[in-house]
């Protein structure tokens, strides 16, 4: 790893409810480069709260605070709305989970991926709706032209998982966190997306953090490899690594996967330790 981009030191996140404060972000600490970084655990273990808490995407009532939470010079915590603003996008971007709690319902495709291209150009309406076609063809979408005149709610969930990867590289950012990108893909567009992404690590320097399930995918794709369980880092390993994972809950995750060379008659229950939750 070089170039180090994004430092993270520290992280707590917590929400303030009827029964008091509940952490789900608990010292979580890491550094990206010019790599691609997966971060993996179970629905629930914050994975997603890590990534939108570096762009400050969180809810108002949500209490982050970390040691450093810095990105390319600028403390993330001390940051302006003003300069947040700039910084989304620009130069930091997240590709969410769910297109569909993402994109305007009443803004064409082609629209919304424009809005994108016009922050960080100057281009007039034909060359802008060029560029909007060209960013649809670069994540596999046939008939772009056609597509980038359709709605949210015409697009399967693989194809508004593609959108949203379209909107987020038309400015080039530096680092891109990428909420389950593939999930709703089929294999073949899968591999293509995945190809575009490594393509962008490789050629452009991109920095990417990787939020998934999938950990065979994580073994072949990523390069390092980060496993959160109730809010903390419990392991990190490089990703080639995965399968001489020394904690036991990476052991465990590893260990569900079902396999189609070794059939098993069940997969093992996960039975977990109180002690995995503490620092």
């Amino acid at each position: 790893m070089t170039d180090t981009v994004l430092q993270v030191d520290g992280l707590h996140v917590a929400y303030r409810g009827s029964d008091g404060v509940v952490p789900v972000v608990q010292g979580v600490s890491f550094t990206l480069g010019r790599e691609k970084l997966a971060v993996v655990g179970e629905s629930g273990s914050g994975k997603t709260t890590v990534g939108r808490a570096l762009l400050r995407l969180l809810p108002r009532h949500a209490q982050v605070n970390a040691r450093t939470l810095r990105f390319d010079g600028v403390d993330l915590l001390a940051a302006s709305d003003a300069q947040m603003s700039r910084l989304r996008g620009s130069r930091l971007s997240m590709v969410m989970q769910d297109p569909k709690y993402s994109l305007n319902p009443v803004m064409s495709v082609g629209e919304q991926i424009g809005e994108a291209v016009l922050r960080s150009t100057t281009l007039g309406r034909a060359a802008c709706r060029e560029r909007v076609e060209q960013l649809l063809a670069r994540v596999q979408i046939r008939e772009p032209a056609r597509v980038a005149g359709q709605y949210p709610h015409q697009l399967s969930g693989g194809m508004g998982q593609r959108v949203m990867l379209a909107m987020m590289l038309a400015q080039n950012p530096q680092v891109l966190i990428a909420d389950e990108p593939t999930s709703a893909l089929d294999v073949s567009v899968r591999r293509e997306v995945l190809n575009l992404l490594d393509e962008l690590v490789a050629e452009q320097g991109l920095s990417l953090l990787f939020i998934t399930h999938d950990l065979h995918l994580v073994s072949r794709f990523c390069d390092r490899v980060l496993v959160m369980y109730a809010g903390r880092v419990v392991e990190s390993l490089a990703a080639g690594e995965l399968t001489q994972a020394q904690h036991p809950y990476t052991q465990a995750l590893l260990s569900a996967v079902p396999s189609l060379k070794h059939r098993r008659a069940t997969l093992p229950m996960l039975q977990r330790d109180p002690a995995w939750s503490r620092p």
